[in-house]
């Protein structure tokens, strides 16, 4: 039986612990995308978890989604990731950077007017949050078959500059509803080429993806994050056995690529998710959910019963800088913030107070 706190092994990286800082999205960032000091210093703070994934990085321009979010896109954005990596080595850390496409779930007003591309020219629910206010999702323009392989390209090219700036690896950001999603559900994808109409189809783009990531830079480098059935964004998986073989597909072909890990979102135990646990060859990141919130007890029995090699742990995180020594001693936690939760300044991101040297 595996304990929570205990060294392992994940690709190409020993970890510390079973304790993964999840990916969380704080809009710390310049407007052209640029990672800052003050997020060197939030993800330095958290050094001692087993592996920090980052919050979301747009591969290109047109990836970007959010308001103030990084990219790795840019000569200036490798050196501010650069000065994060530093940080968290310093403390003994390793850290991963999602690359995240956003696809339809964008605005132009968020990326200095660059276009916004997805499977389908279908509009995407809501609005999005930009400088000038909430402003509805605009219809994107479906990629032309012609034109995947440079998309393709943008997340290798983003992988390697990931190397470059002095980080561990990257995760594919494949949940969610964001463009890798885009592509698996049938509600977002109604391409009639190669890249739609079927599951095996659909999942073709993000097996794609994968395989030149990999090769770029090393498939024990590189994870993988999906969702299924998760419905957000629009992206609606509703056809139990349709979402069954997409996975299916989607994680034999990645399993052949000896990726490093396989990060999903929901109950381990169901019997999807239990399936494509058991294909995959590598480790295993699991994250609940969003509620309840991922605790001690939830963690550990999540390592303890085999269901996961580590524990994808976000809002304990965000406010409690040493969340690994608080849970080891039980300490009490602090509790986060949910109004600083995106954006503004070091209140809420840098500031909540870590145990003195000599408690616990």
């Amino acid at each position: 039986m595996s304990d929570l706190f205990e060294p392992v092994t994940v690709g190409k990286w020993t970890l510390d612990n079973r304790v993964a800082m999840a990916p969380m999205t704080r809009n710390r960032a310049t407007p052209d995308g640029l990672p800052t000091d003050l997020m060197a210093a939030y993800y330095g703070q958290r050094a001692a978890a087993g592996l920090i994934i980052t919050e979301g990085v747009q591969p290109s321009a047109a990836g970007q989604g959010y308001m103030n979010s990084p990219g790795l896109h840019t000569p200036a954005q490798i050196e501010g990731w650069r000065a994060v990596a530093d940080a968290v080595h310093r403390g003994g850390g390793r850290i991963v950077a999602q690359l995240m496409h956003a696809g339809r779930i964008s605005h132009p007003d968020n990326k200095h007017q660059a276009e916004t591309v997805a499977p389908s020219a279908i509009a995407a629910p809501g609005e999005m949050f930009t400088a000038a206010g909430r402003r509805p999702h605009p219809t994107p323009r479906a990629l032309r078959t012609e034109e995947i392989p440079s998309v393709v390209e943008e997340y290798a090219r983003a992988a390697r500059a990931a190397i470059d700036a002095g980080l561990d690896g990257v995760e594919l950001h494949g949940a969610n509803g964001y463009l890798l999603h885009q592509f698996l559900a049938p509600s977002t994808n109604h391409r009639t080429d190669a890249y739609g109409g079927t599951p095996r189809a659909r999942a073709r783009f993000v097996i794609e993806v994968a395989q030149g990531v990999a090769d770029a830079i090393g498939a024990e480098r590189v994870g993988i994050r999906v969702s299924p059935a998760i419905n957000l964004h629009g992206a609606l998986e509703d056809d139990a056995e349709d979402t069954a073989v997409t996975y299916r597909t989607l994680v034999d072909a990645l399993s052949t690529m000896g990726l490093a890990y396989l990060h999903t979102i929901g109950a381990p135990g169901t019997p999807l998710l239990k399936d494509l646990a058991d294909r995959f060859a590598g480790s295993r990141i699991v994250s609940n959910g969003w509620d309840p919130v991922t605790d001690l007890t939830a963690a550990r029995d999540l390592v303890e019963s085999g269901r996961a090699d580590l524990v994808a742990v976000g809002r304990a995180f965000i406010a409690n800088p040493d969340l690994i020594r608080r849970w080891r001693t039980g300490a009490p936690l602090n509790e986060p913030d949910g109004t600083t939760f995106y954006g503004g300044d070091h209140r809420g991101y840098t500031d909540y107070p870590a145990l003195s040297a000599t408690a616990g």
